[in-house]
């Protein structure tokens, strides 16, 4: 067998766990949810045999070391994997650069804090890319190989899409967990902005920053968001939105967002036009603006050590530091003018769809993709997610939920109902 024929039939081995029958595994976050606690111990020896047998061909992780189970609680016996620019006290925390190879943290972040207090078992430390920036982690999209998984949170997208773990936690500054999880064909869900707390998460932009999940579905999702104590609303009646004209993006995608708007529509959803595509585009201008003014900011004394070694944060910090503060409040400015134009719009479409992606994860490992159809959200602070939709058989493809602030309960049911619909 050659090295292409090998990695293919990982790449479909990993697309067909959920598939197995009477086999011990456990897939999806909601099966281990069902499952006894006395199921979960085997079904977690089985997940580290299937890292171990398939890593070294997709390489979502940077150590592999399960941690002990501290508490009791729902997510009891239940595996997840933390991205590497998020502290942990037992595992190396080296933020994607080999600067930091080997590197401890001192505690471990809020966030791995309250997900072992429920009864999580850490197994690891998940690829990113360097700085939680642009630098690729030598992470595979488990559809294909070929391709990338997206970035900035590559592993954690990677390592649930491969079924290795049903859980996983990354962050998101543009667009690190929505646009993997469309790319590698699982839930990535970006809560509001503020919500859950970042101590313990390297910053890059502290006005952007958030942590994000994750699952194999919405459902997993909204599981996991009553784990974690948050609202889970109930189930609601109203329009739904759409941008139009469609944002620029490959025509792959085009055509599955408008065939999914078309189902949806003939399943009796009612969805709506919205005018909001010129705010997005130049919110995606904008927002690239404070990534590159905030984040020079805040490594710029790494640089001063570092220099060129830091790869392209050092153009970050290089960038950034040349534009003047001006420009960022301008770019501040408009943000916060869009925040009032969205939650008008908000007001008669609760919940907003988008393309997660421009389209499916490019060929090769040298770029992470492009985020310019998150970004806006995320300068937004509203919670986004993205699920997958059908992609006519090719690589996968996702579809994009956003609603208003707090109103992470609204858009975690909306996509598990809008997911049975596109089936």
């Amino acid at each position: 067998m050659n090295r292409r024929e090998l990695l293919s039939g990982i790449a479909l081995t990993a697309g067909a766990y959920c598939m197995n029958a009477n086999t011990g595994t456990l897939d999806r976050l909601e099966d281990w949810w069902r499952a006894s606690r006395a199921a979960r111990q085997p079904a977690l020896a089985l997940a580290l045999q299937r890292i171990r047998r398939m890593d070294s061909a997709i390489h979502a992780w940077v150590q592999v070391l399960p941690q002990p189970e501290i508490a009791d609680g729902p997510l009891a016996g239940i595996p997840f994997g933390v991205k590497d620019v998020i502290e942990t006290k037992s595992l190396v925390t080296e933020d994607g650069s080999p600067i930091y190879k080997g590197r401890h943290g001192s505690a471990d972040a809020a966030i791995v804090q309250q997900l072992r207090g429920l009864g999580g078992i850490l197994v690891g430390k998940t690829q990113a890319a360097a700085f939680a920036f642009r630098t690729p982690p030598p992470t595979r999209n488990p559809r294909n190989l070929e391709h990338t998984p997206g970035g900035s949170s590559s592993g954690s997208a990677a390592a649930v899409a491969a079924n290795m773990i049903p859980l996983a936690i990354g962050t998101q500054t543009l667009g690190s967990v929505l646009r993997p999880a469309s790319y590698c064909g699982v839930t990535g869900f970006k809560p509001t902005y503020g919500l859950l707390s970042m101590e313990g998460v390297l910053p890059l932009a502290h006005s952007l920053d958030t942590l994000g999940f994750f699952t194999h579905t919405p459902a997993g999702m909204l599981l996991l968001w009553e784990a974690l104590g948050q609202p889970v609303g109930v189930e609601e009646e109203f329009a739904l939105g759409a941008p139009e004209p469609l944002p620029d993006m490959e025509p792959e995608m085009a055509k599955a967002f408008q065939a999914a708007i078309a189902r949806l529509r003939s399943r009796g959803l009612v969805v709506q036009p919205v005018p909001i595509t010129p705010m997005l585009e130049k919110l995606a201008a904008e927002t690239r603006v404070v990534e590159h003014y905030e984040g020079a900011r805040f490594h710029a004394e790494r640089y001063q050590q570092y220099g060129a070694r830091l790869l392209d944060l050092a153009d970050l910090v290089r960038e950034g530091l040349q534009i003047p503060d001006q420009r960022y409040q301008d770019a501040l400015a408009f943000i916060s003018q869009s925040k009032e134009e969205i939650a008008e719009q908000y007001r008669s479409t609760p919940v907003i769809l988008a393309p997660a992606a421009t389209g499916p994860a490019p060929k090769g490992l040298s770029s992470t993709g492009d985020s310019r159809l998150n970004a806006p959200w995320t300068a937004l602070g509203t919670p986004a997610i993205s699920i997958p939709m059908p992609a006519g058989g090719g690589l996968p493809l996702g579809l994009q939920l956003t609603a208003a602030h707090g109103q992470d309960a609204r858009v975690l049911r909306t996509a598990q109902r809008v997911a049975s619909l596109l089936g």
